[in-house]
This record gives C-alpha cells, sequence and structure tokens, in this order.
C-alpha cells in the first residue's frame, strides 16, 4: 500500500478529530480529548494556526495523520518540530503510512531550518517505541515531562501555591537555603 501525503487543510477538521480519538482510544484515555471539529476548525482557519497537521491517503481515504507545531530549543538557538500525535488506522498499520508520514516530517524540519524533531511516547508503547528506534530515534531518558493543567493552573495565574505540606516543605527549604 502506498500512501499519499498531504497537508490537513480546515475541510479536514472532522478526520482530524476522528484520528485524535483514535489514538486516545489506543492509548487507554478515550474519555480525555476535549478538542472538537469545530474548535479545530477555527483554530486551522486562524491567521497563526497553533499547529499543522498531514494527513496520510491510500485510495483518497484518509488512513493516518501527524499533528505537529514549531518549538524551540534554547541550547541548539533553532526552532524544531514537535510532532504532538502520530496517528494511522490499525487496519493500515505496517504498510508504510508511518513511514511516510515521518519522512514528510523530517523534509519539512529541514526545509524550514529546524535543528530536530520531538515527540513523546508512553512508556508501555513498545510498538511505537521500536517504530521510532527504527528511524535512528532515541529516547532522551534523562528528561521527565510535568504539566499544569485546569484549577491548578487557575490557581498558579492567580499566585496563590498549592496549600499542602509537600510544597510548603519544599518551598520552606529552599527559603531556608536562600537564607530567607
Amino acid at each position: 500500500m502506498t500512501a499519499t501525503i498531504r497537508f490537513a487543510t480546515p475541510d479536514d477538521a472532522v478526520t482530524i478529530e476522528r484520528f485524535i480519538r483514535g489514538l486516545a482510544d489506543y492509548e487507554r484515555e478515550p474519555g480525555a480529548v476535549c478538542a472538537t471539529a469545530a474548535v479545530l476548525r477555527t483554530q486551522m482557519m486562524a491567521e497563526n494556526p497553533p499547529f499543522e497537521c498531514l494527513l496520510a491517503e491510500h485510495g483518497g481515504a484518509p488512513i493516518g495523520f501527524a499533528l505537529f507545531y514549531r518549538a524551540y530549543s534554547t541550547w541548539l538557538g533553532h526552532p524544531l518540530l514537535f510532532l504532538e500525535d502520530l496517528f494511522v488506522d490499525e487496519a493500515c498499520r505496517a504498510a508504510g503510512a508511518g513511514i511516510a508520514l515521518i519522512k514528510r516530517l523530517a523534509a519539512i524540519a529541514a526545509e524550514r531550518g529546524w535543528a530536530r524533531m520531538e515527540w513523546r511516547v508512553l512508556d508501555w508503547n513498545t510498538p511505537a517505541q521500536r517504530f521510532y528506534r527504527a528511524l535512528g530515534a532515541n529516547p532522551a531518558d534523562d528528561w521527565t515531562v510535568w504539566r499544569v493543567e485546569g484549577e491548578a493552573l487557575a490557581r498558579l495565574a492567580r499566585g496563590a501555591e498549592r496549600d499542602d505540606t509537600e510544597v510548603s516543605g519544599a518551598r520552606g527549604d529552599a527559603m531556608r537555603r536562600k537564607g530567607e
């Protein structure tokens, strides 16, 4: 099976949402998706869309996608391509669509002068890890992804901190080291 790769347009928002939900199902988080086709379409129509997306098609039917955006490496002093999602329909896996998407992403990074590509892989997703290692990619084992969201983000934006002993203890230790 030979997949063709093209950039997605706002008219592809329903397809992109379907792939996002398919990936969430695969990653055992089916209820975690908040994005809707309407939101994706609006974002893709913006003057500066927050992401770009490639679609893999076979016989004119979409079989996979890669959603990515520009990030920046302060150490390299160059932009990089951050791959947020890569997904190929289960029935079409091992037929070349995933590698075609990755190769096109690499070409985009090279065309734009971006220094590297980065993405995250779940610890238990050994098929994806094997796929990426076969491409020459390596995990950044010394790094852990951190995030703040929801009420914690709102509280932080207001300037408040969590009120628990672990955070207070850590803050107190840091303040004592500073002599405060």
